[in-house]
């Protein structure tokens, strides 16, 4: 099962690598590769590309798969916007993962910061200085058009397949559709039953764009959130029941019932062969419109939260 993009198909059920630890990335990749996944979530950011291109590649060597069946995402970092930082995050990316192509290439976040050199702190997260005694984010005056004319030119270079965007809103993909040559093949945003953004998700579809969802079991352990998780929710649990799955099973169909890919995350064996057998049931309209009851309109990973609280910058 899978969604057709300009240049290959996303399979709909994706291995998120957010909160990988290094020491068991390179395992749990190859891991989920042998389950069945084929689908591959990663980003500069995670600070374990190096790992999870280890996996990938030990998979490929163990005759798992083959490069050409696995989906590859990789994400470009907010200090990397000014178009001549693109092609080296890229090719740093690639280098990491040892590999010689990204099928999907991702704008992270629409927020530029300003360039940390690659040889100074990699990678460089959020803050400018962490070693700043008034330690802060600075921000760099870099138009996504410029950016995005930058990620085109790995299309065009092959090193990329098909390139998007994550965390936008629709005001900011109408303003990118105005102006973009080749044409964002995908959206990713936080999808859960607390926050289902159903205008968003249904706009990036008119527009041709699939829709990936992160965060699709809307735990809020993950963000320090712990008072909130849709596993414990009595709609969702009800359902589970009556299907004989499990919750989480239950939260990630109801997710691809709603037409996007989602990329869940586990360290657990059990519960990554779990996440991946969501294909043998079905939820029928009453149960979709029981989950659908949840929505709160709550996001954990706002930066207009997290970047004051943590960062000590207004975003």
């Amino acid at each position: 099962m899978a969604l057709s993009l300009p240049a290959g198909k996303m399979p709909l059920i994706g291995y998120g690598c957010w909160k990988l630890d290094k020491d068991k990335a390179a395992n749990l990749v190859e891991k989920v590769l042998s389950i069945g996944y084929r689908h591959i979530d990663s980003a500069c950011d995670y600070g374990n590309e190096v790992e999870v291109g280890q996996g990938i590649n030990n998979a490929i060597k163990n005759g798992i798969c083959k490069r050409e069946d696995i989906f590859v995402t990789s994400k470009l970092w907010n200090t990397y916007h000014a178009p001549e930082h693109v092609l080296q995050a890229c090719q740093r990316t690639l280098s990491d993962l040892n590999l010689e192509y990204l099928d999907l290439y991702l704008i992270h976040f629409p927020i530029s910061l300003k360039f940390v050199p690659f040889e100074k702190r990699y990678p460089p997260e959020w803050f400018h200085d962490p070693e700043a005694q008034d330690k802060k984010m600075e921000f760099a005056s870099v138009p996504v058009a410029d950016t995005w004319r930058a990620m085109e030119s790995l299309v065009e270079k092959g090193l990329v397949k098909n390139i998007g965007v994550s965390n936008w809103n629709c005001q900011g993909l109408r303003d990118l559709m105005s102006y973009a040559k080749i044409k964002p093949s995908v959206l990713q945003v936080e999808l859960h039953p607390y926050l289902q953004q159903n205008k968003l998700v249904q706009y990036a579809k008119s527009q041709g764009m699939v829709v990936t969802g992160f965060s699709p079991l809307g735990h809020g352990v993950s963000y320090w959130r712990e008072d909130f998780s849709c596993l414990k929710e009595e709609p969702v649990i009800e359902v589970a029941k009556a299907k004989n799955v499990s919750p989480a099973q239950v939260l990630l169909r109801w997710g691809i019932q709603r037409g996007y890919s989602v990329i869940p995350k586990s360290v657990t064996e059990s519960r990554v062969k779990e996440n991946f057998d969501v294909f043998g049931f079905e939820l029928n309209d009453e149960e979709m419109k029981k989950i659908n009851s949840l929505e709160r309109n709550l996001r954990f990973n706002d930066p207009g939260v997290f970047c004051p609280t943590v960062f000590n910058t207004e975003c």
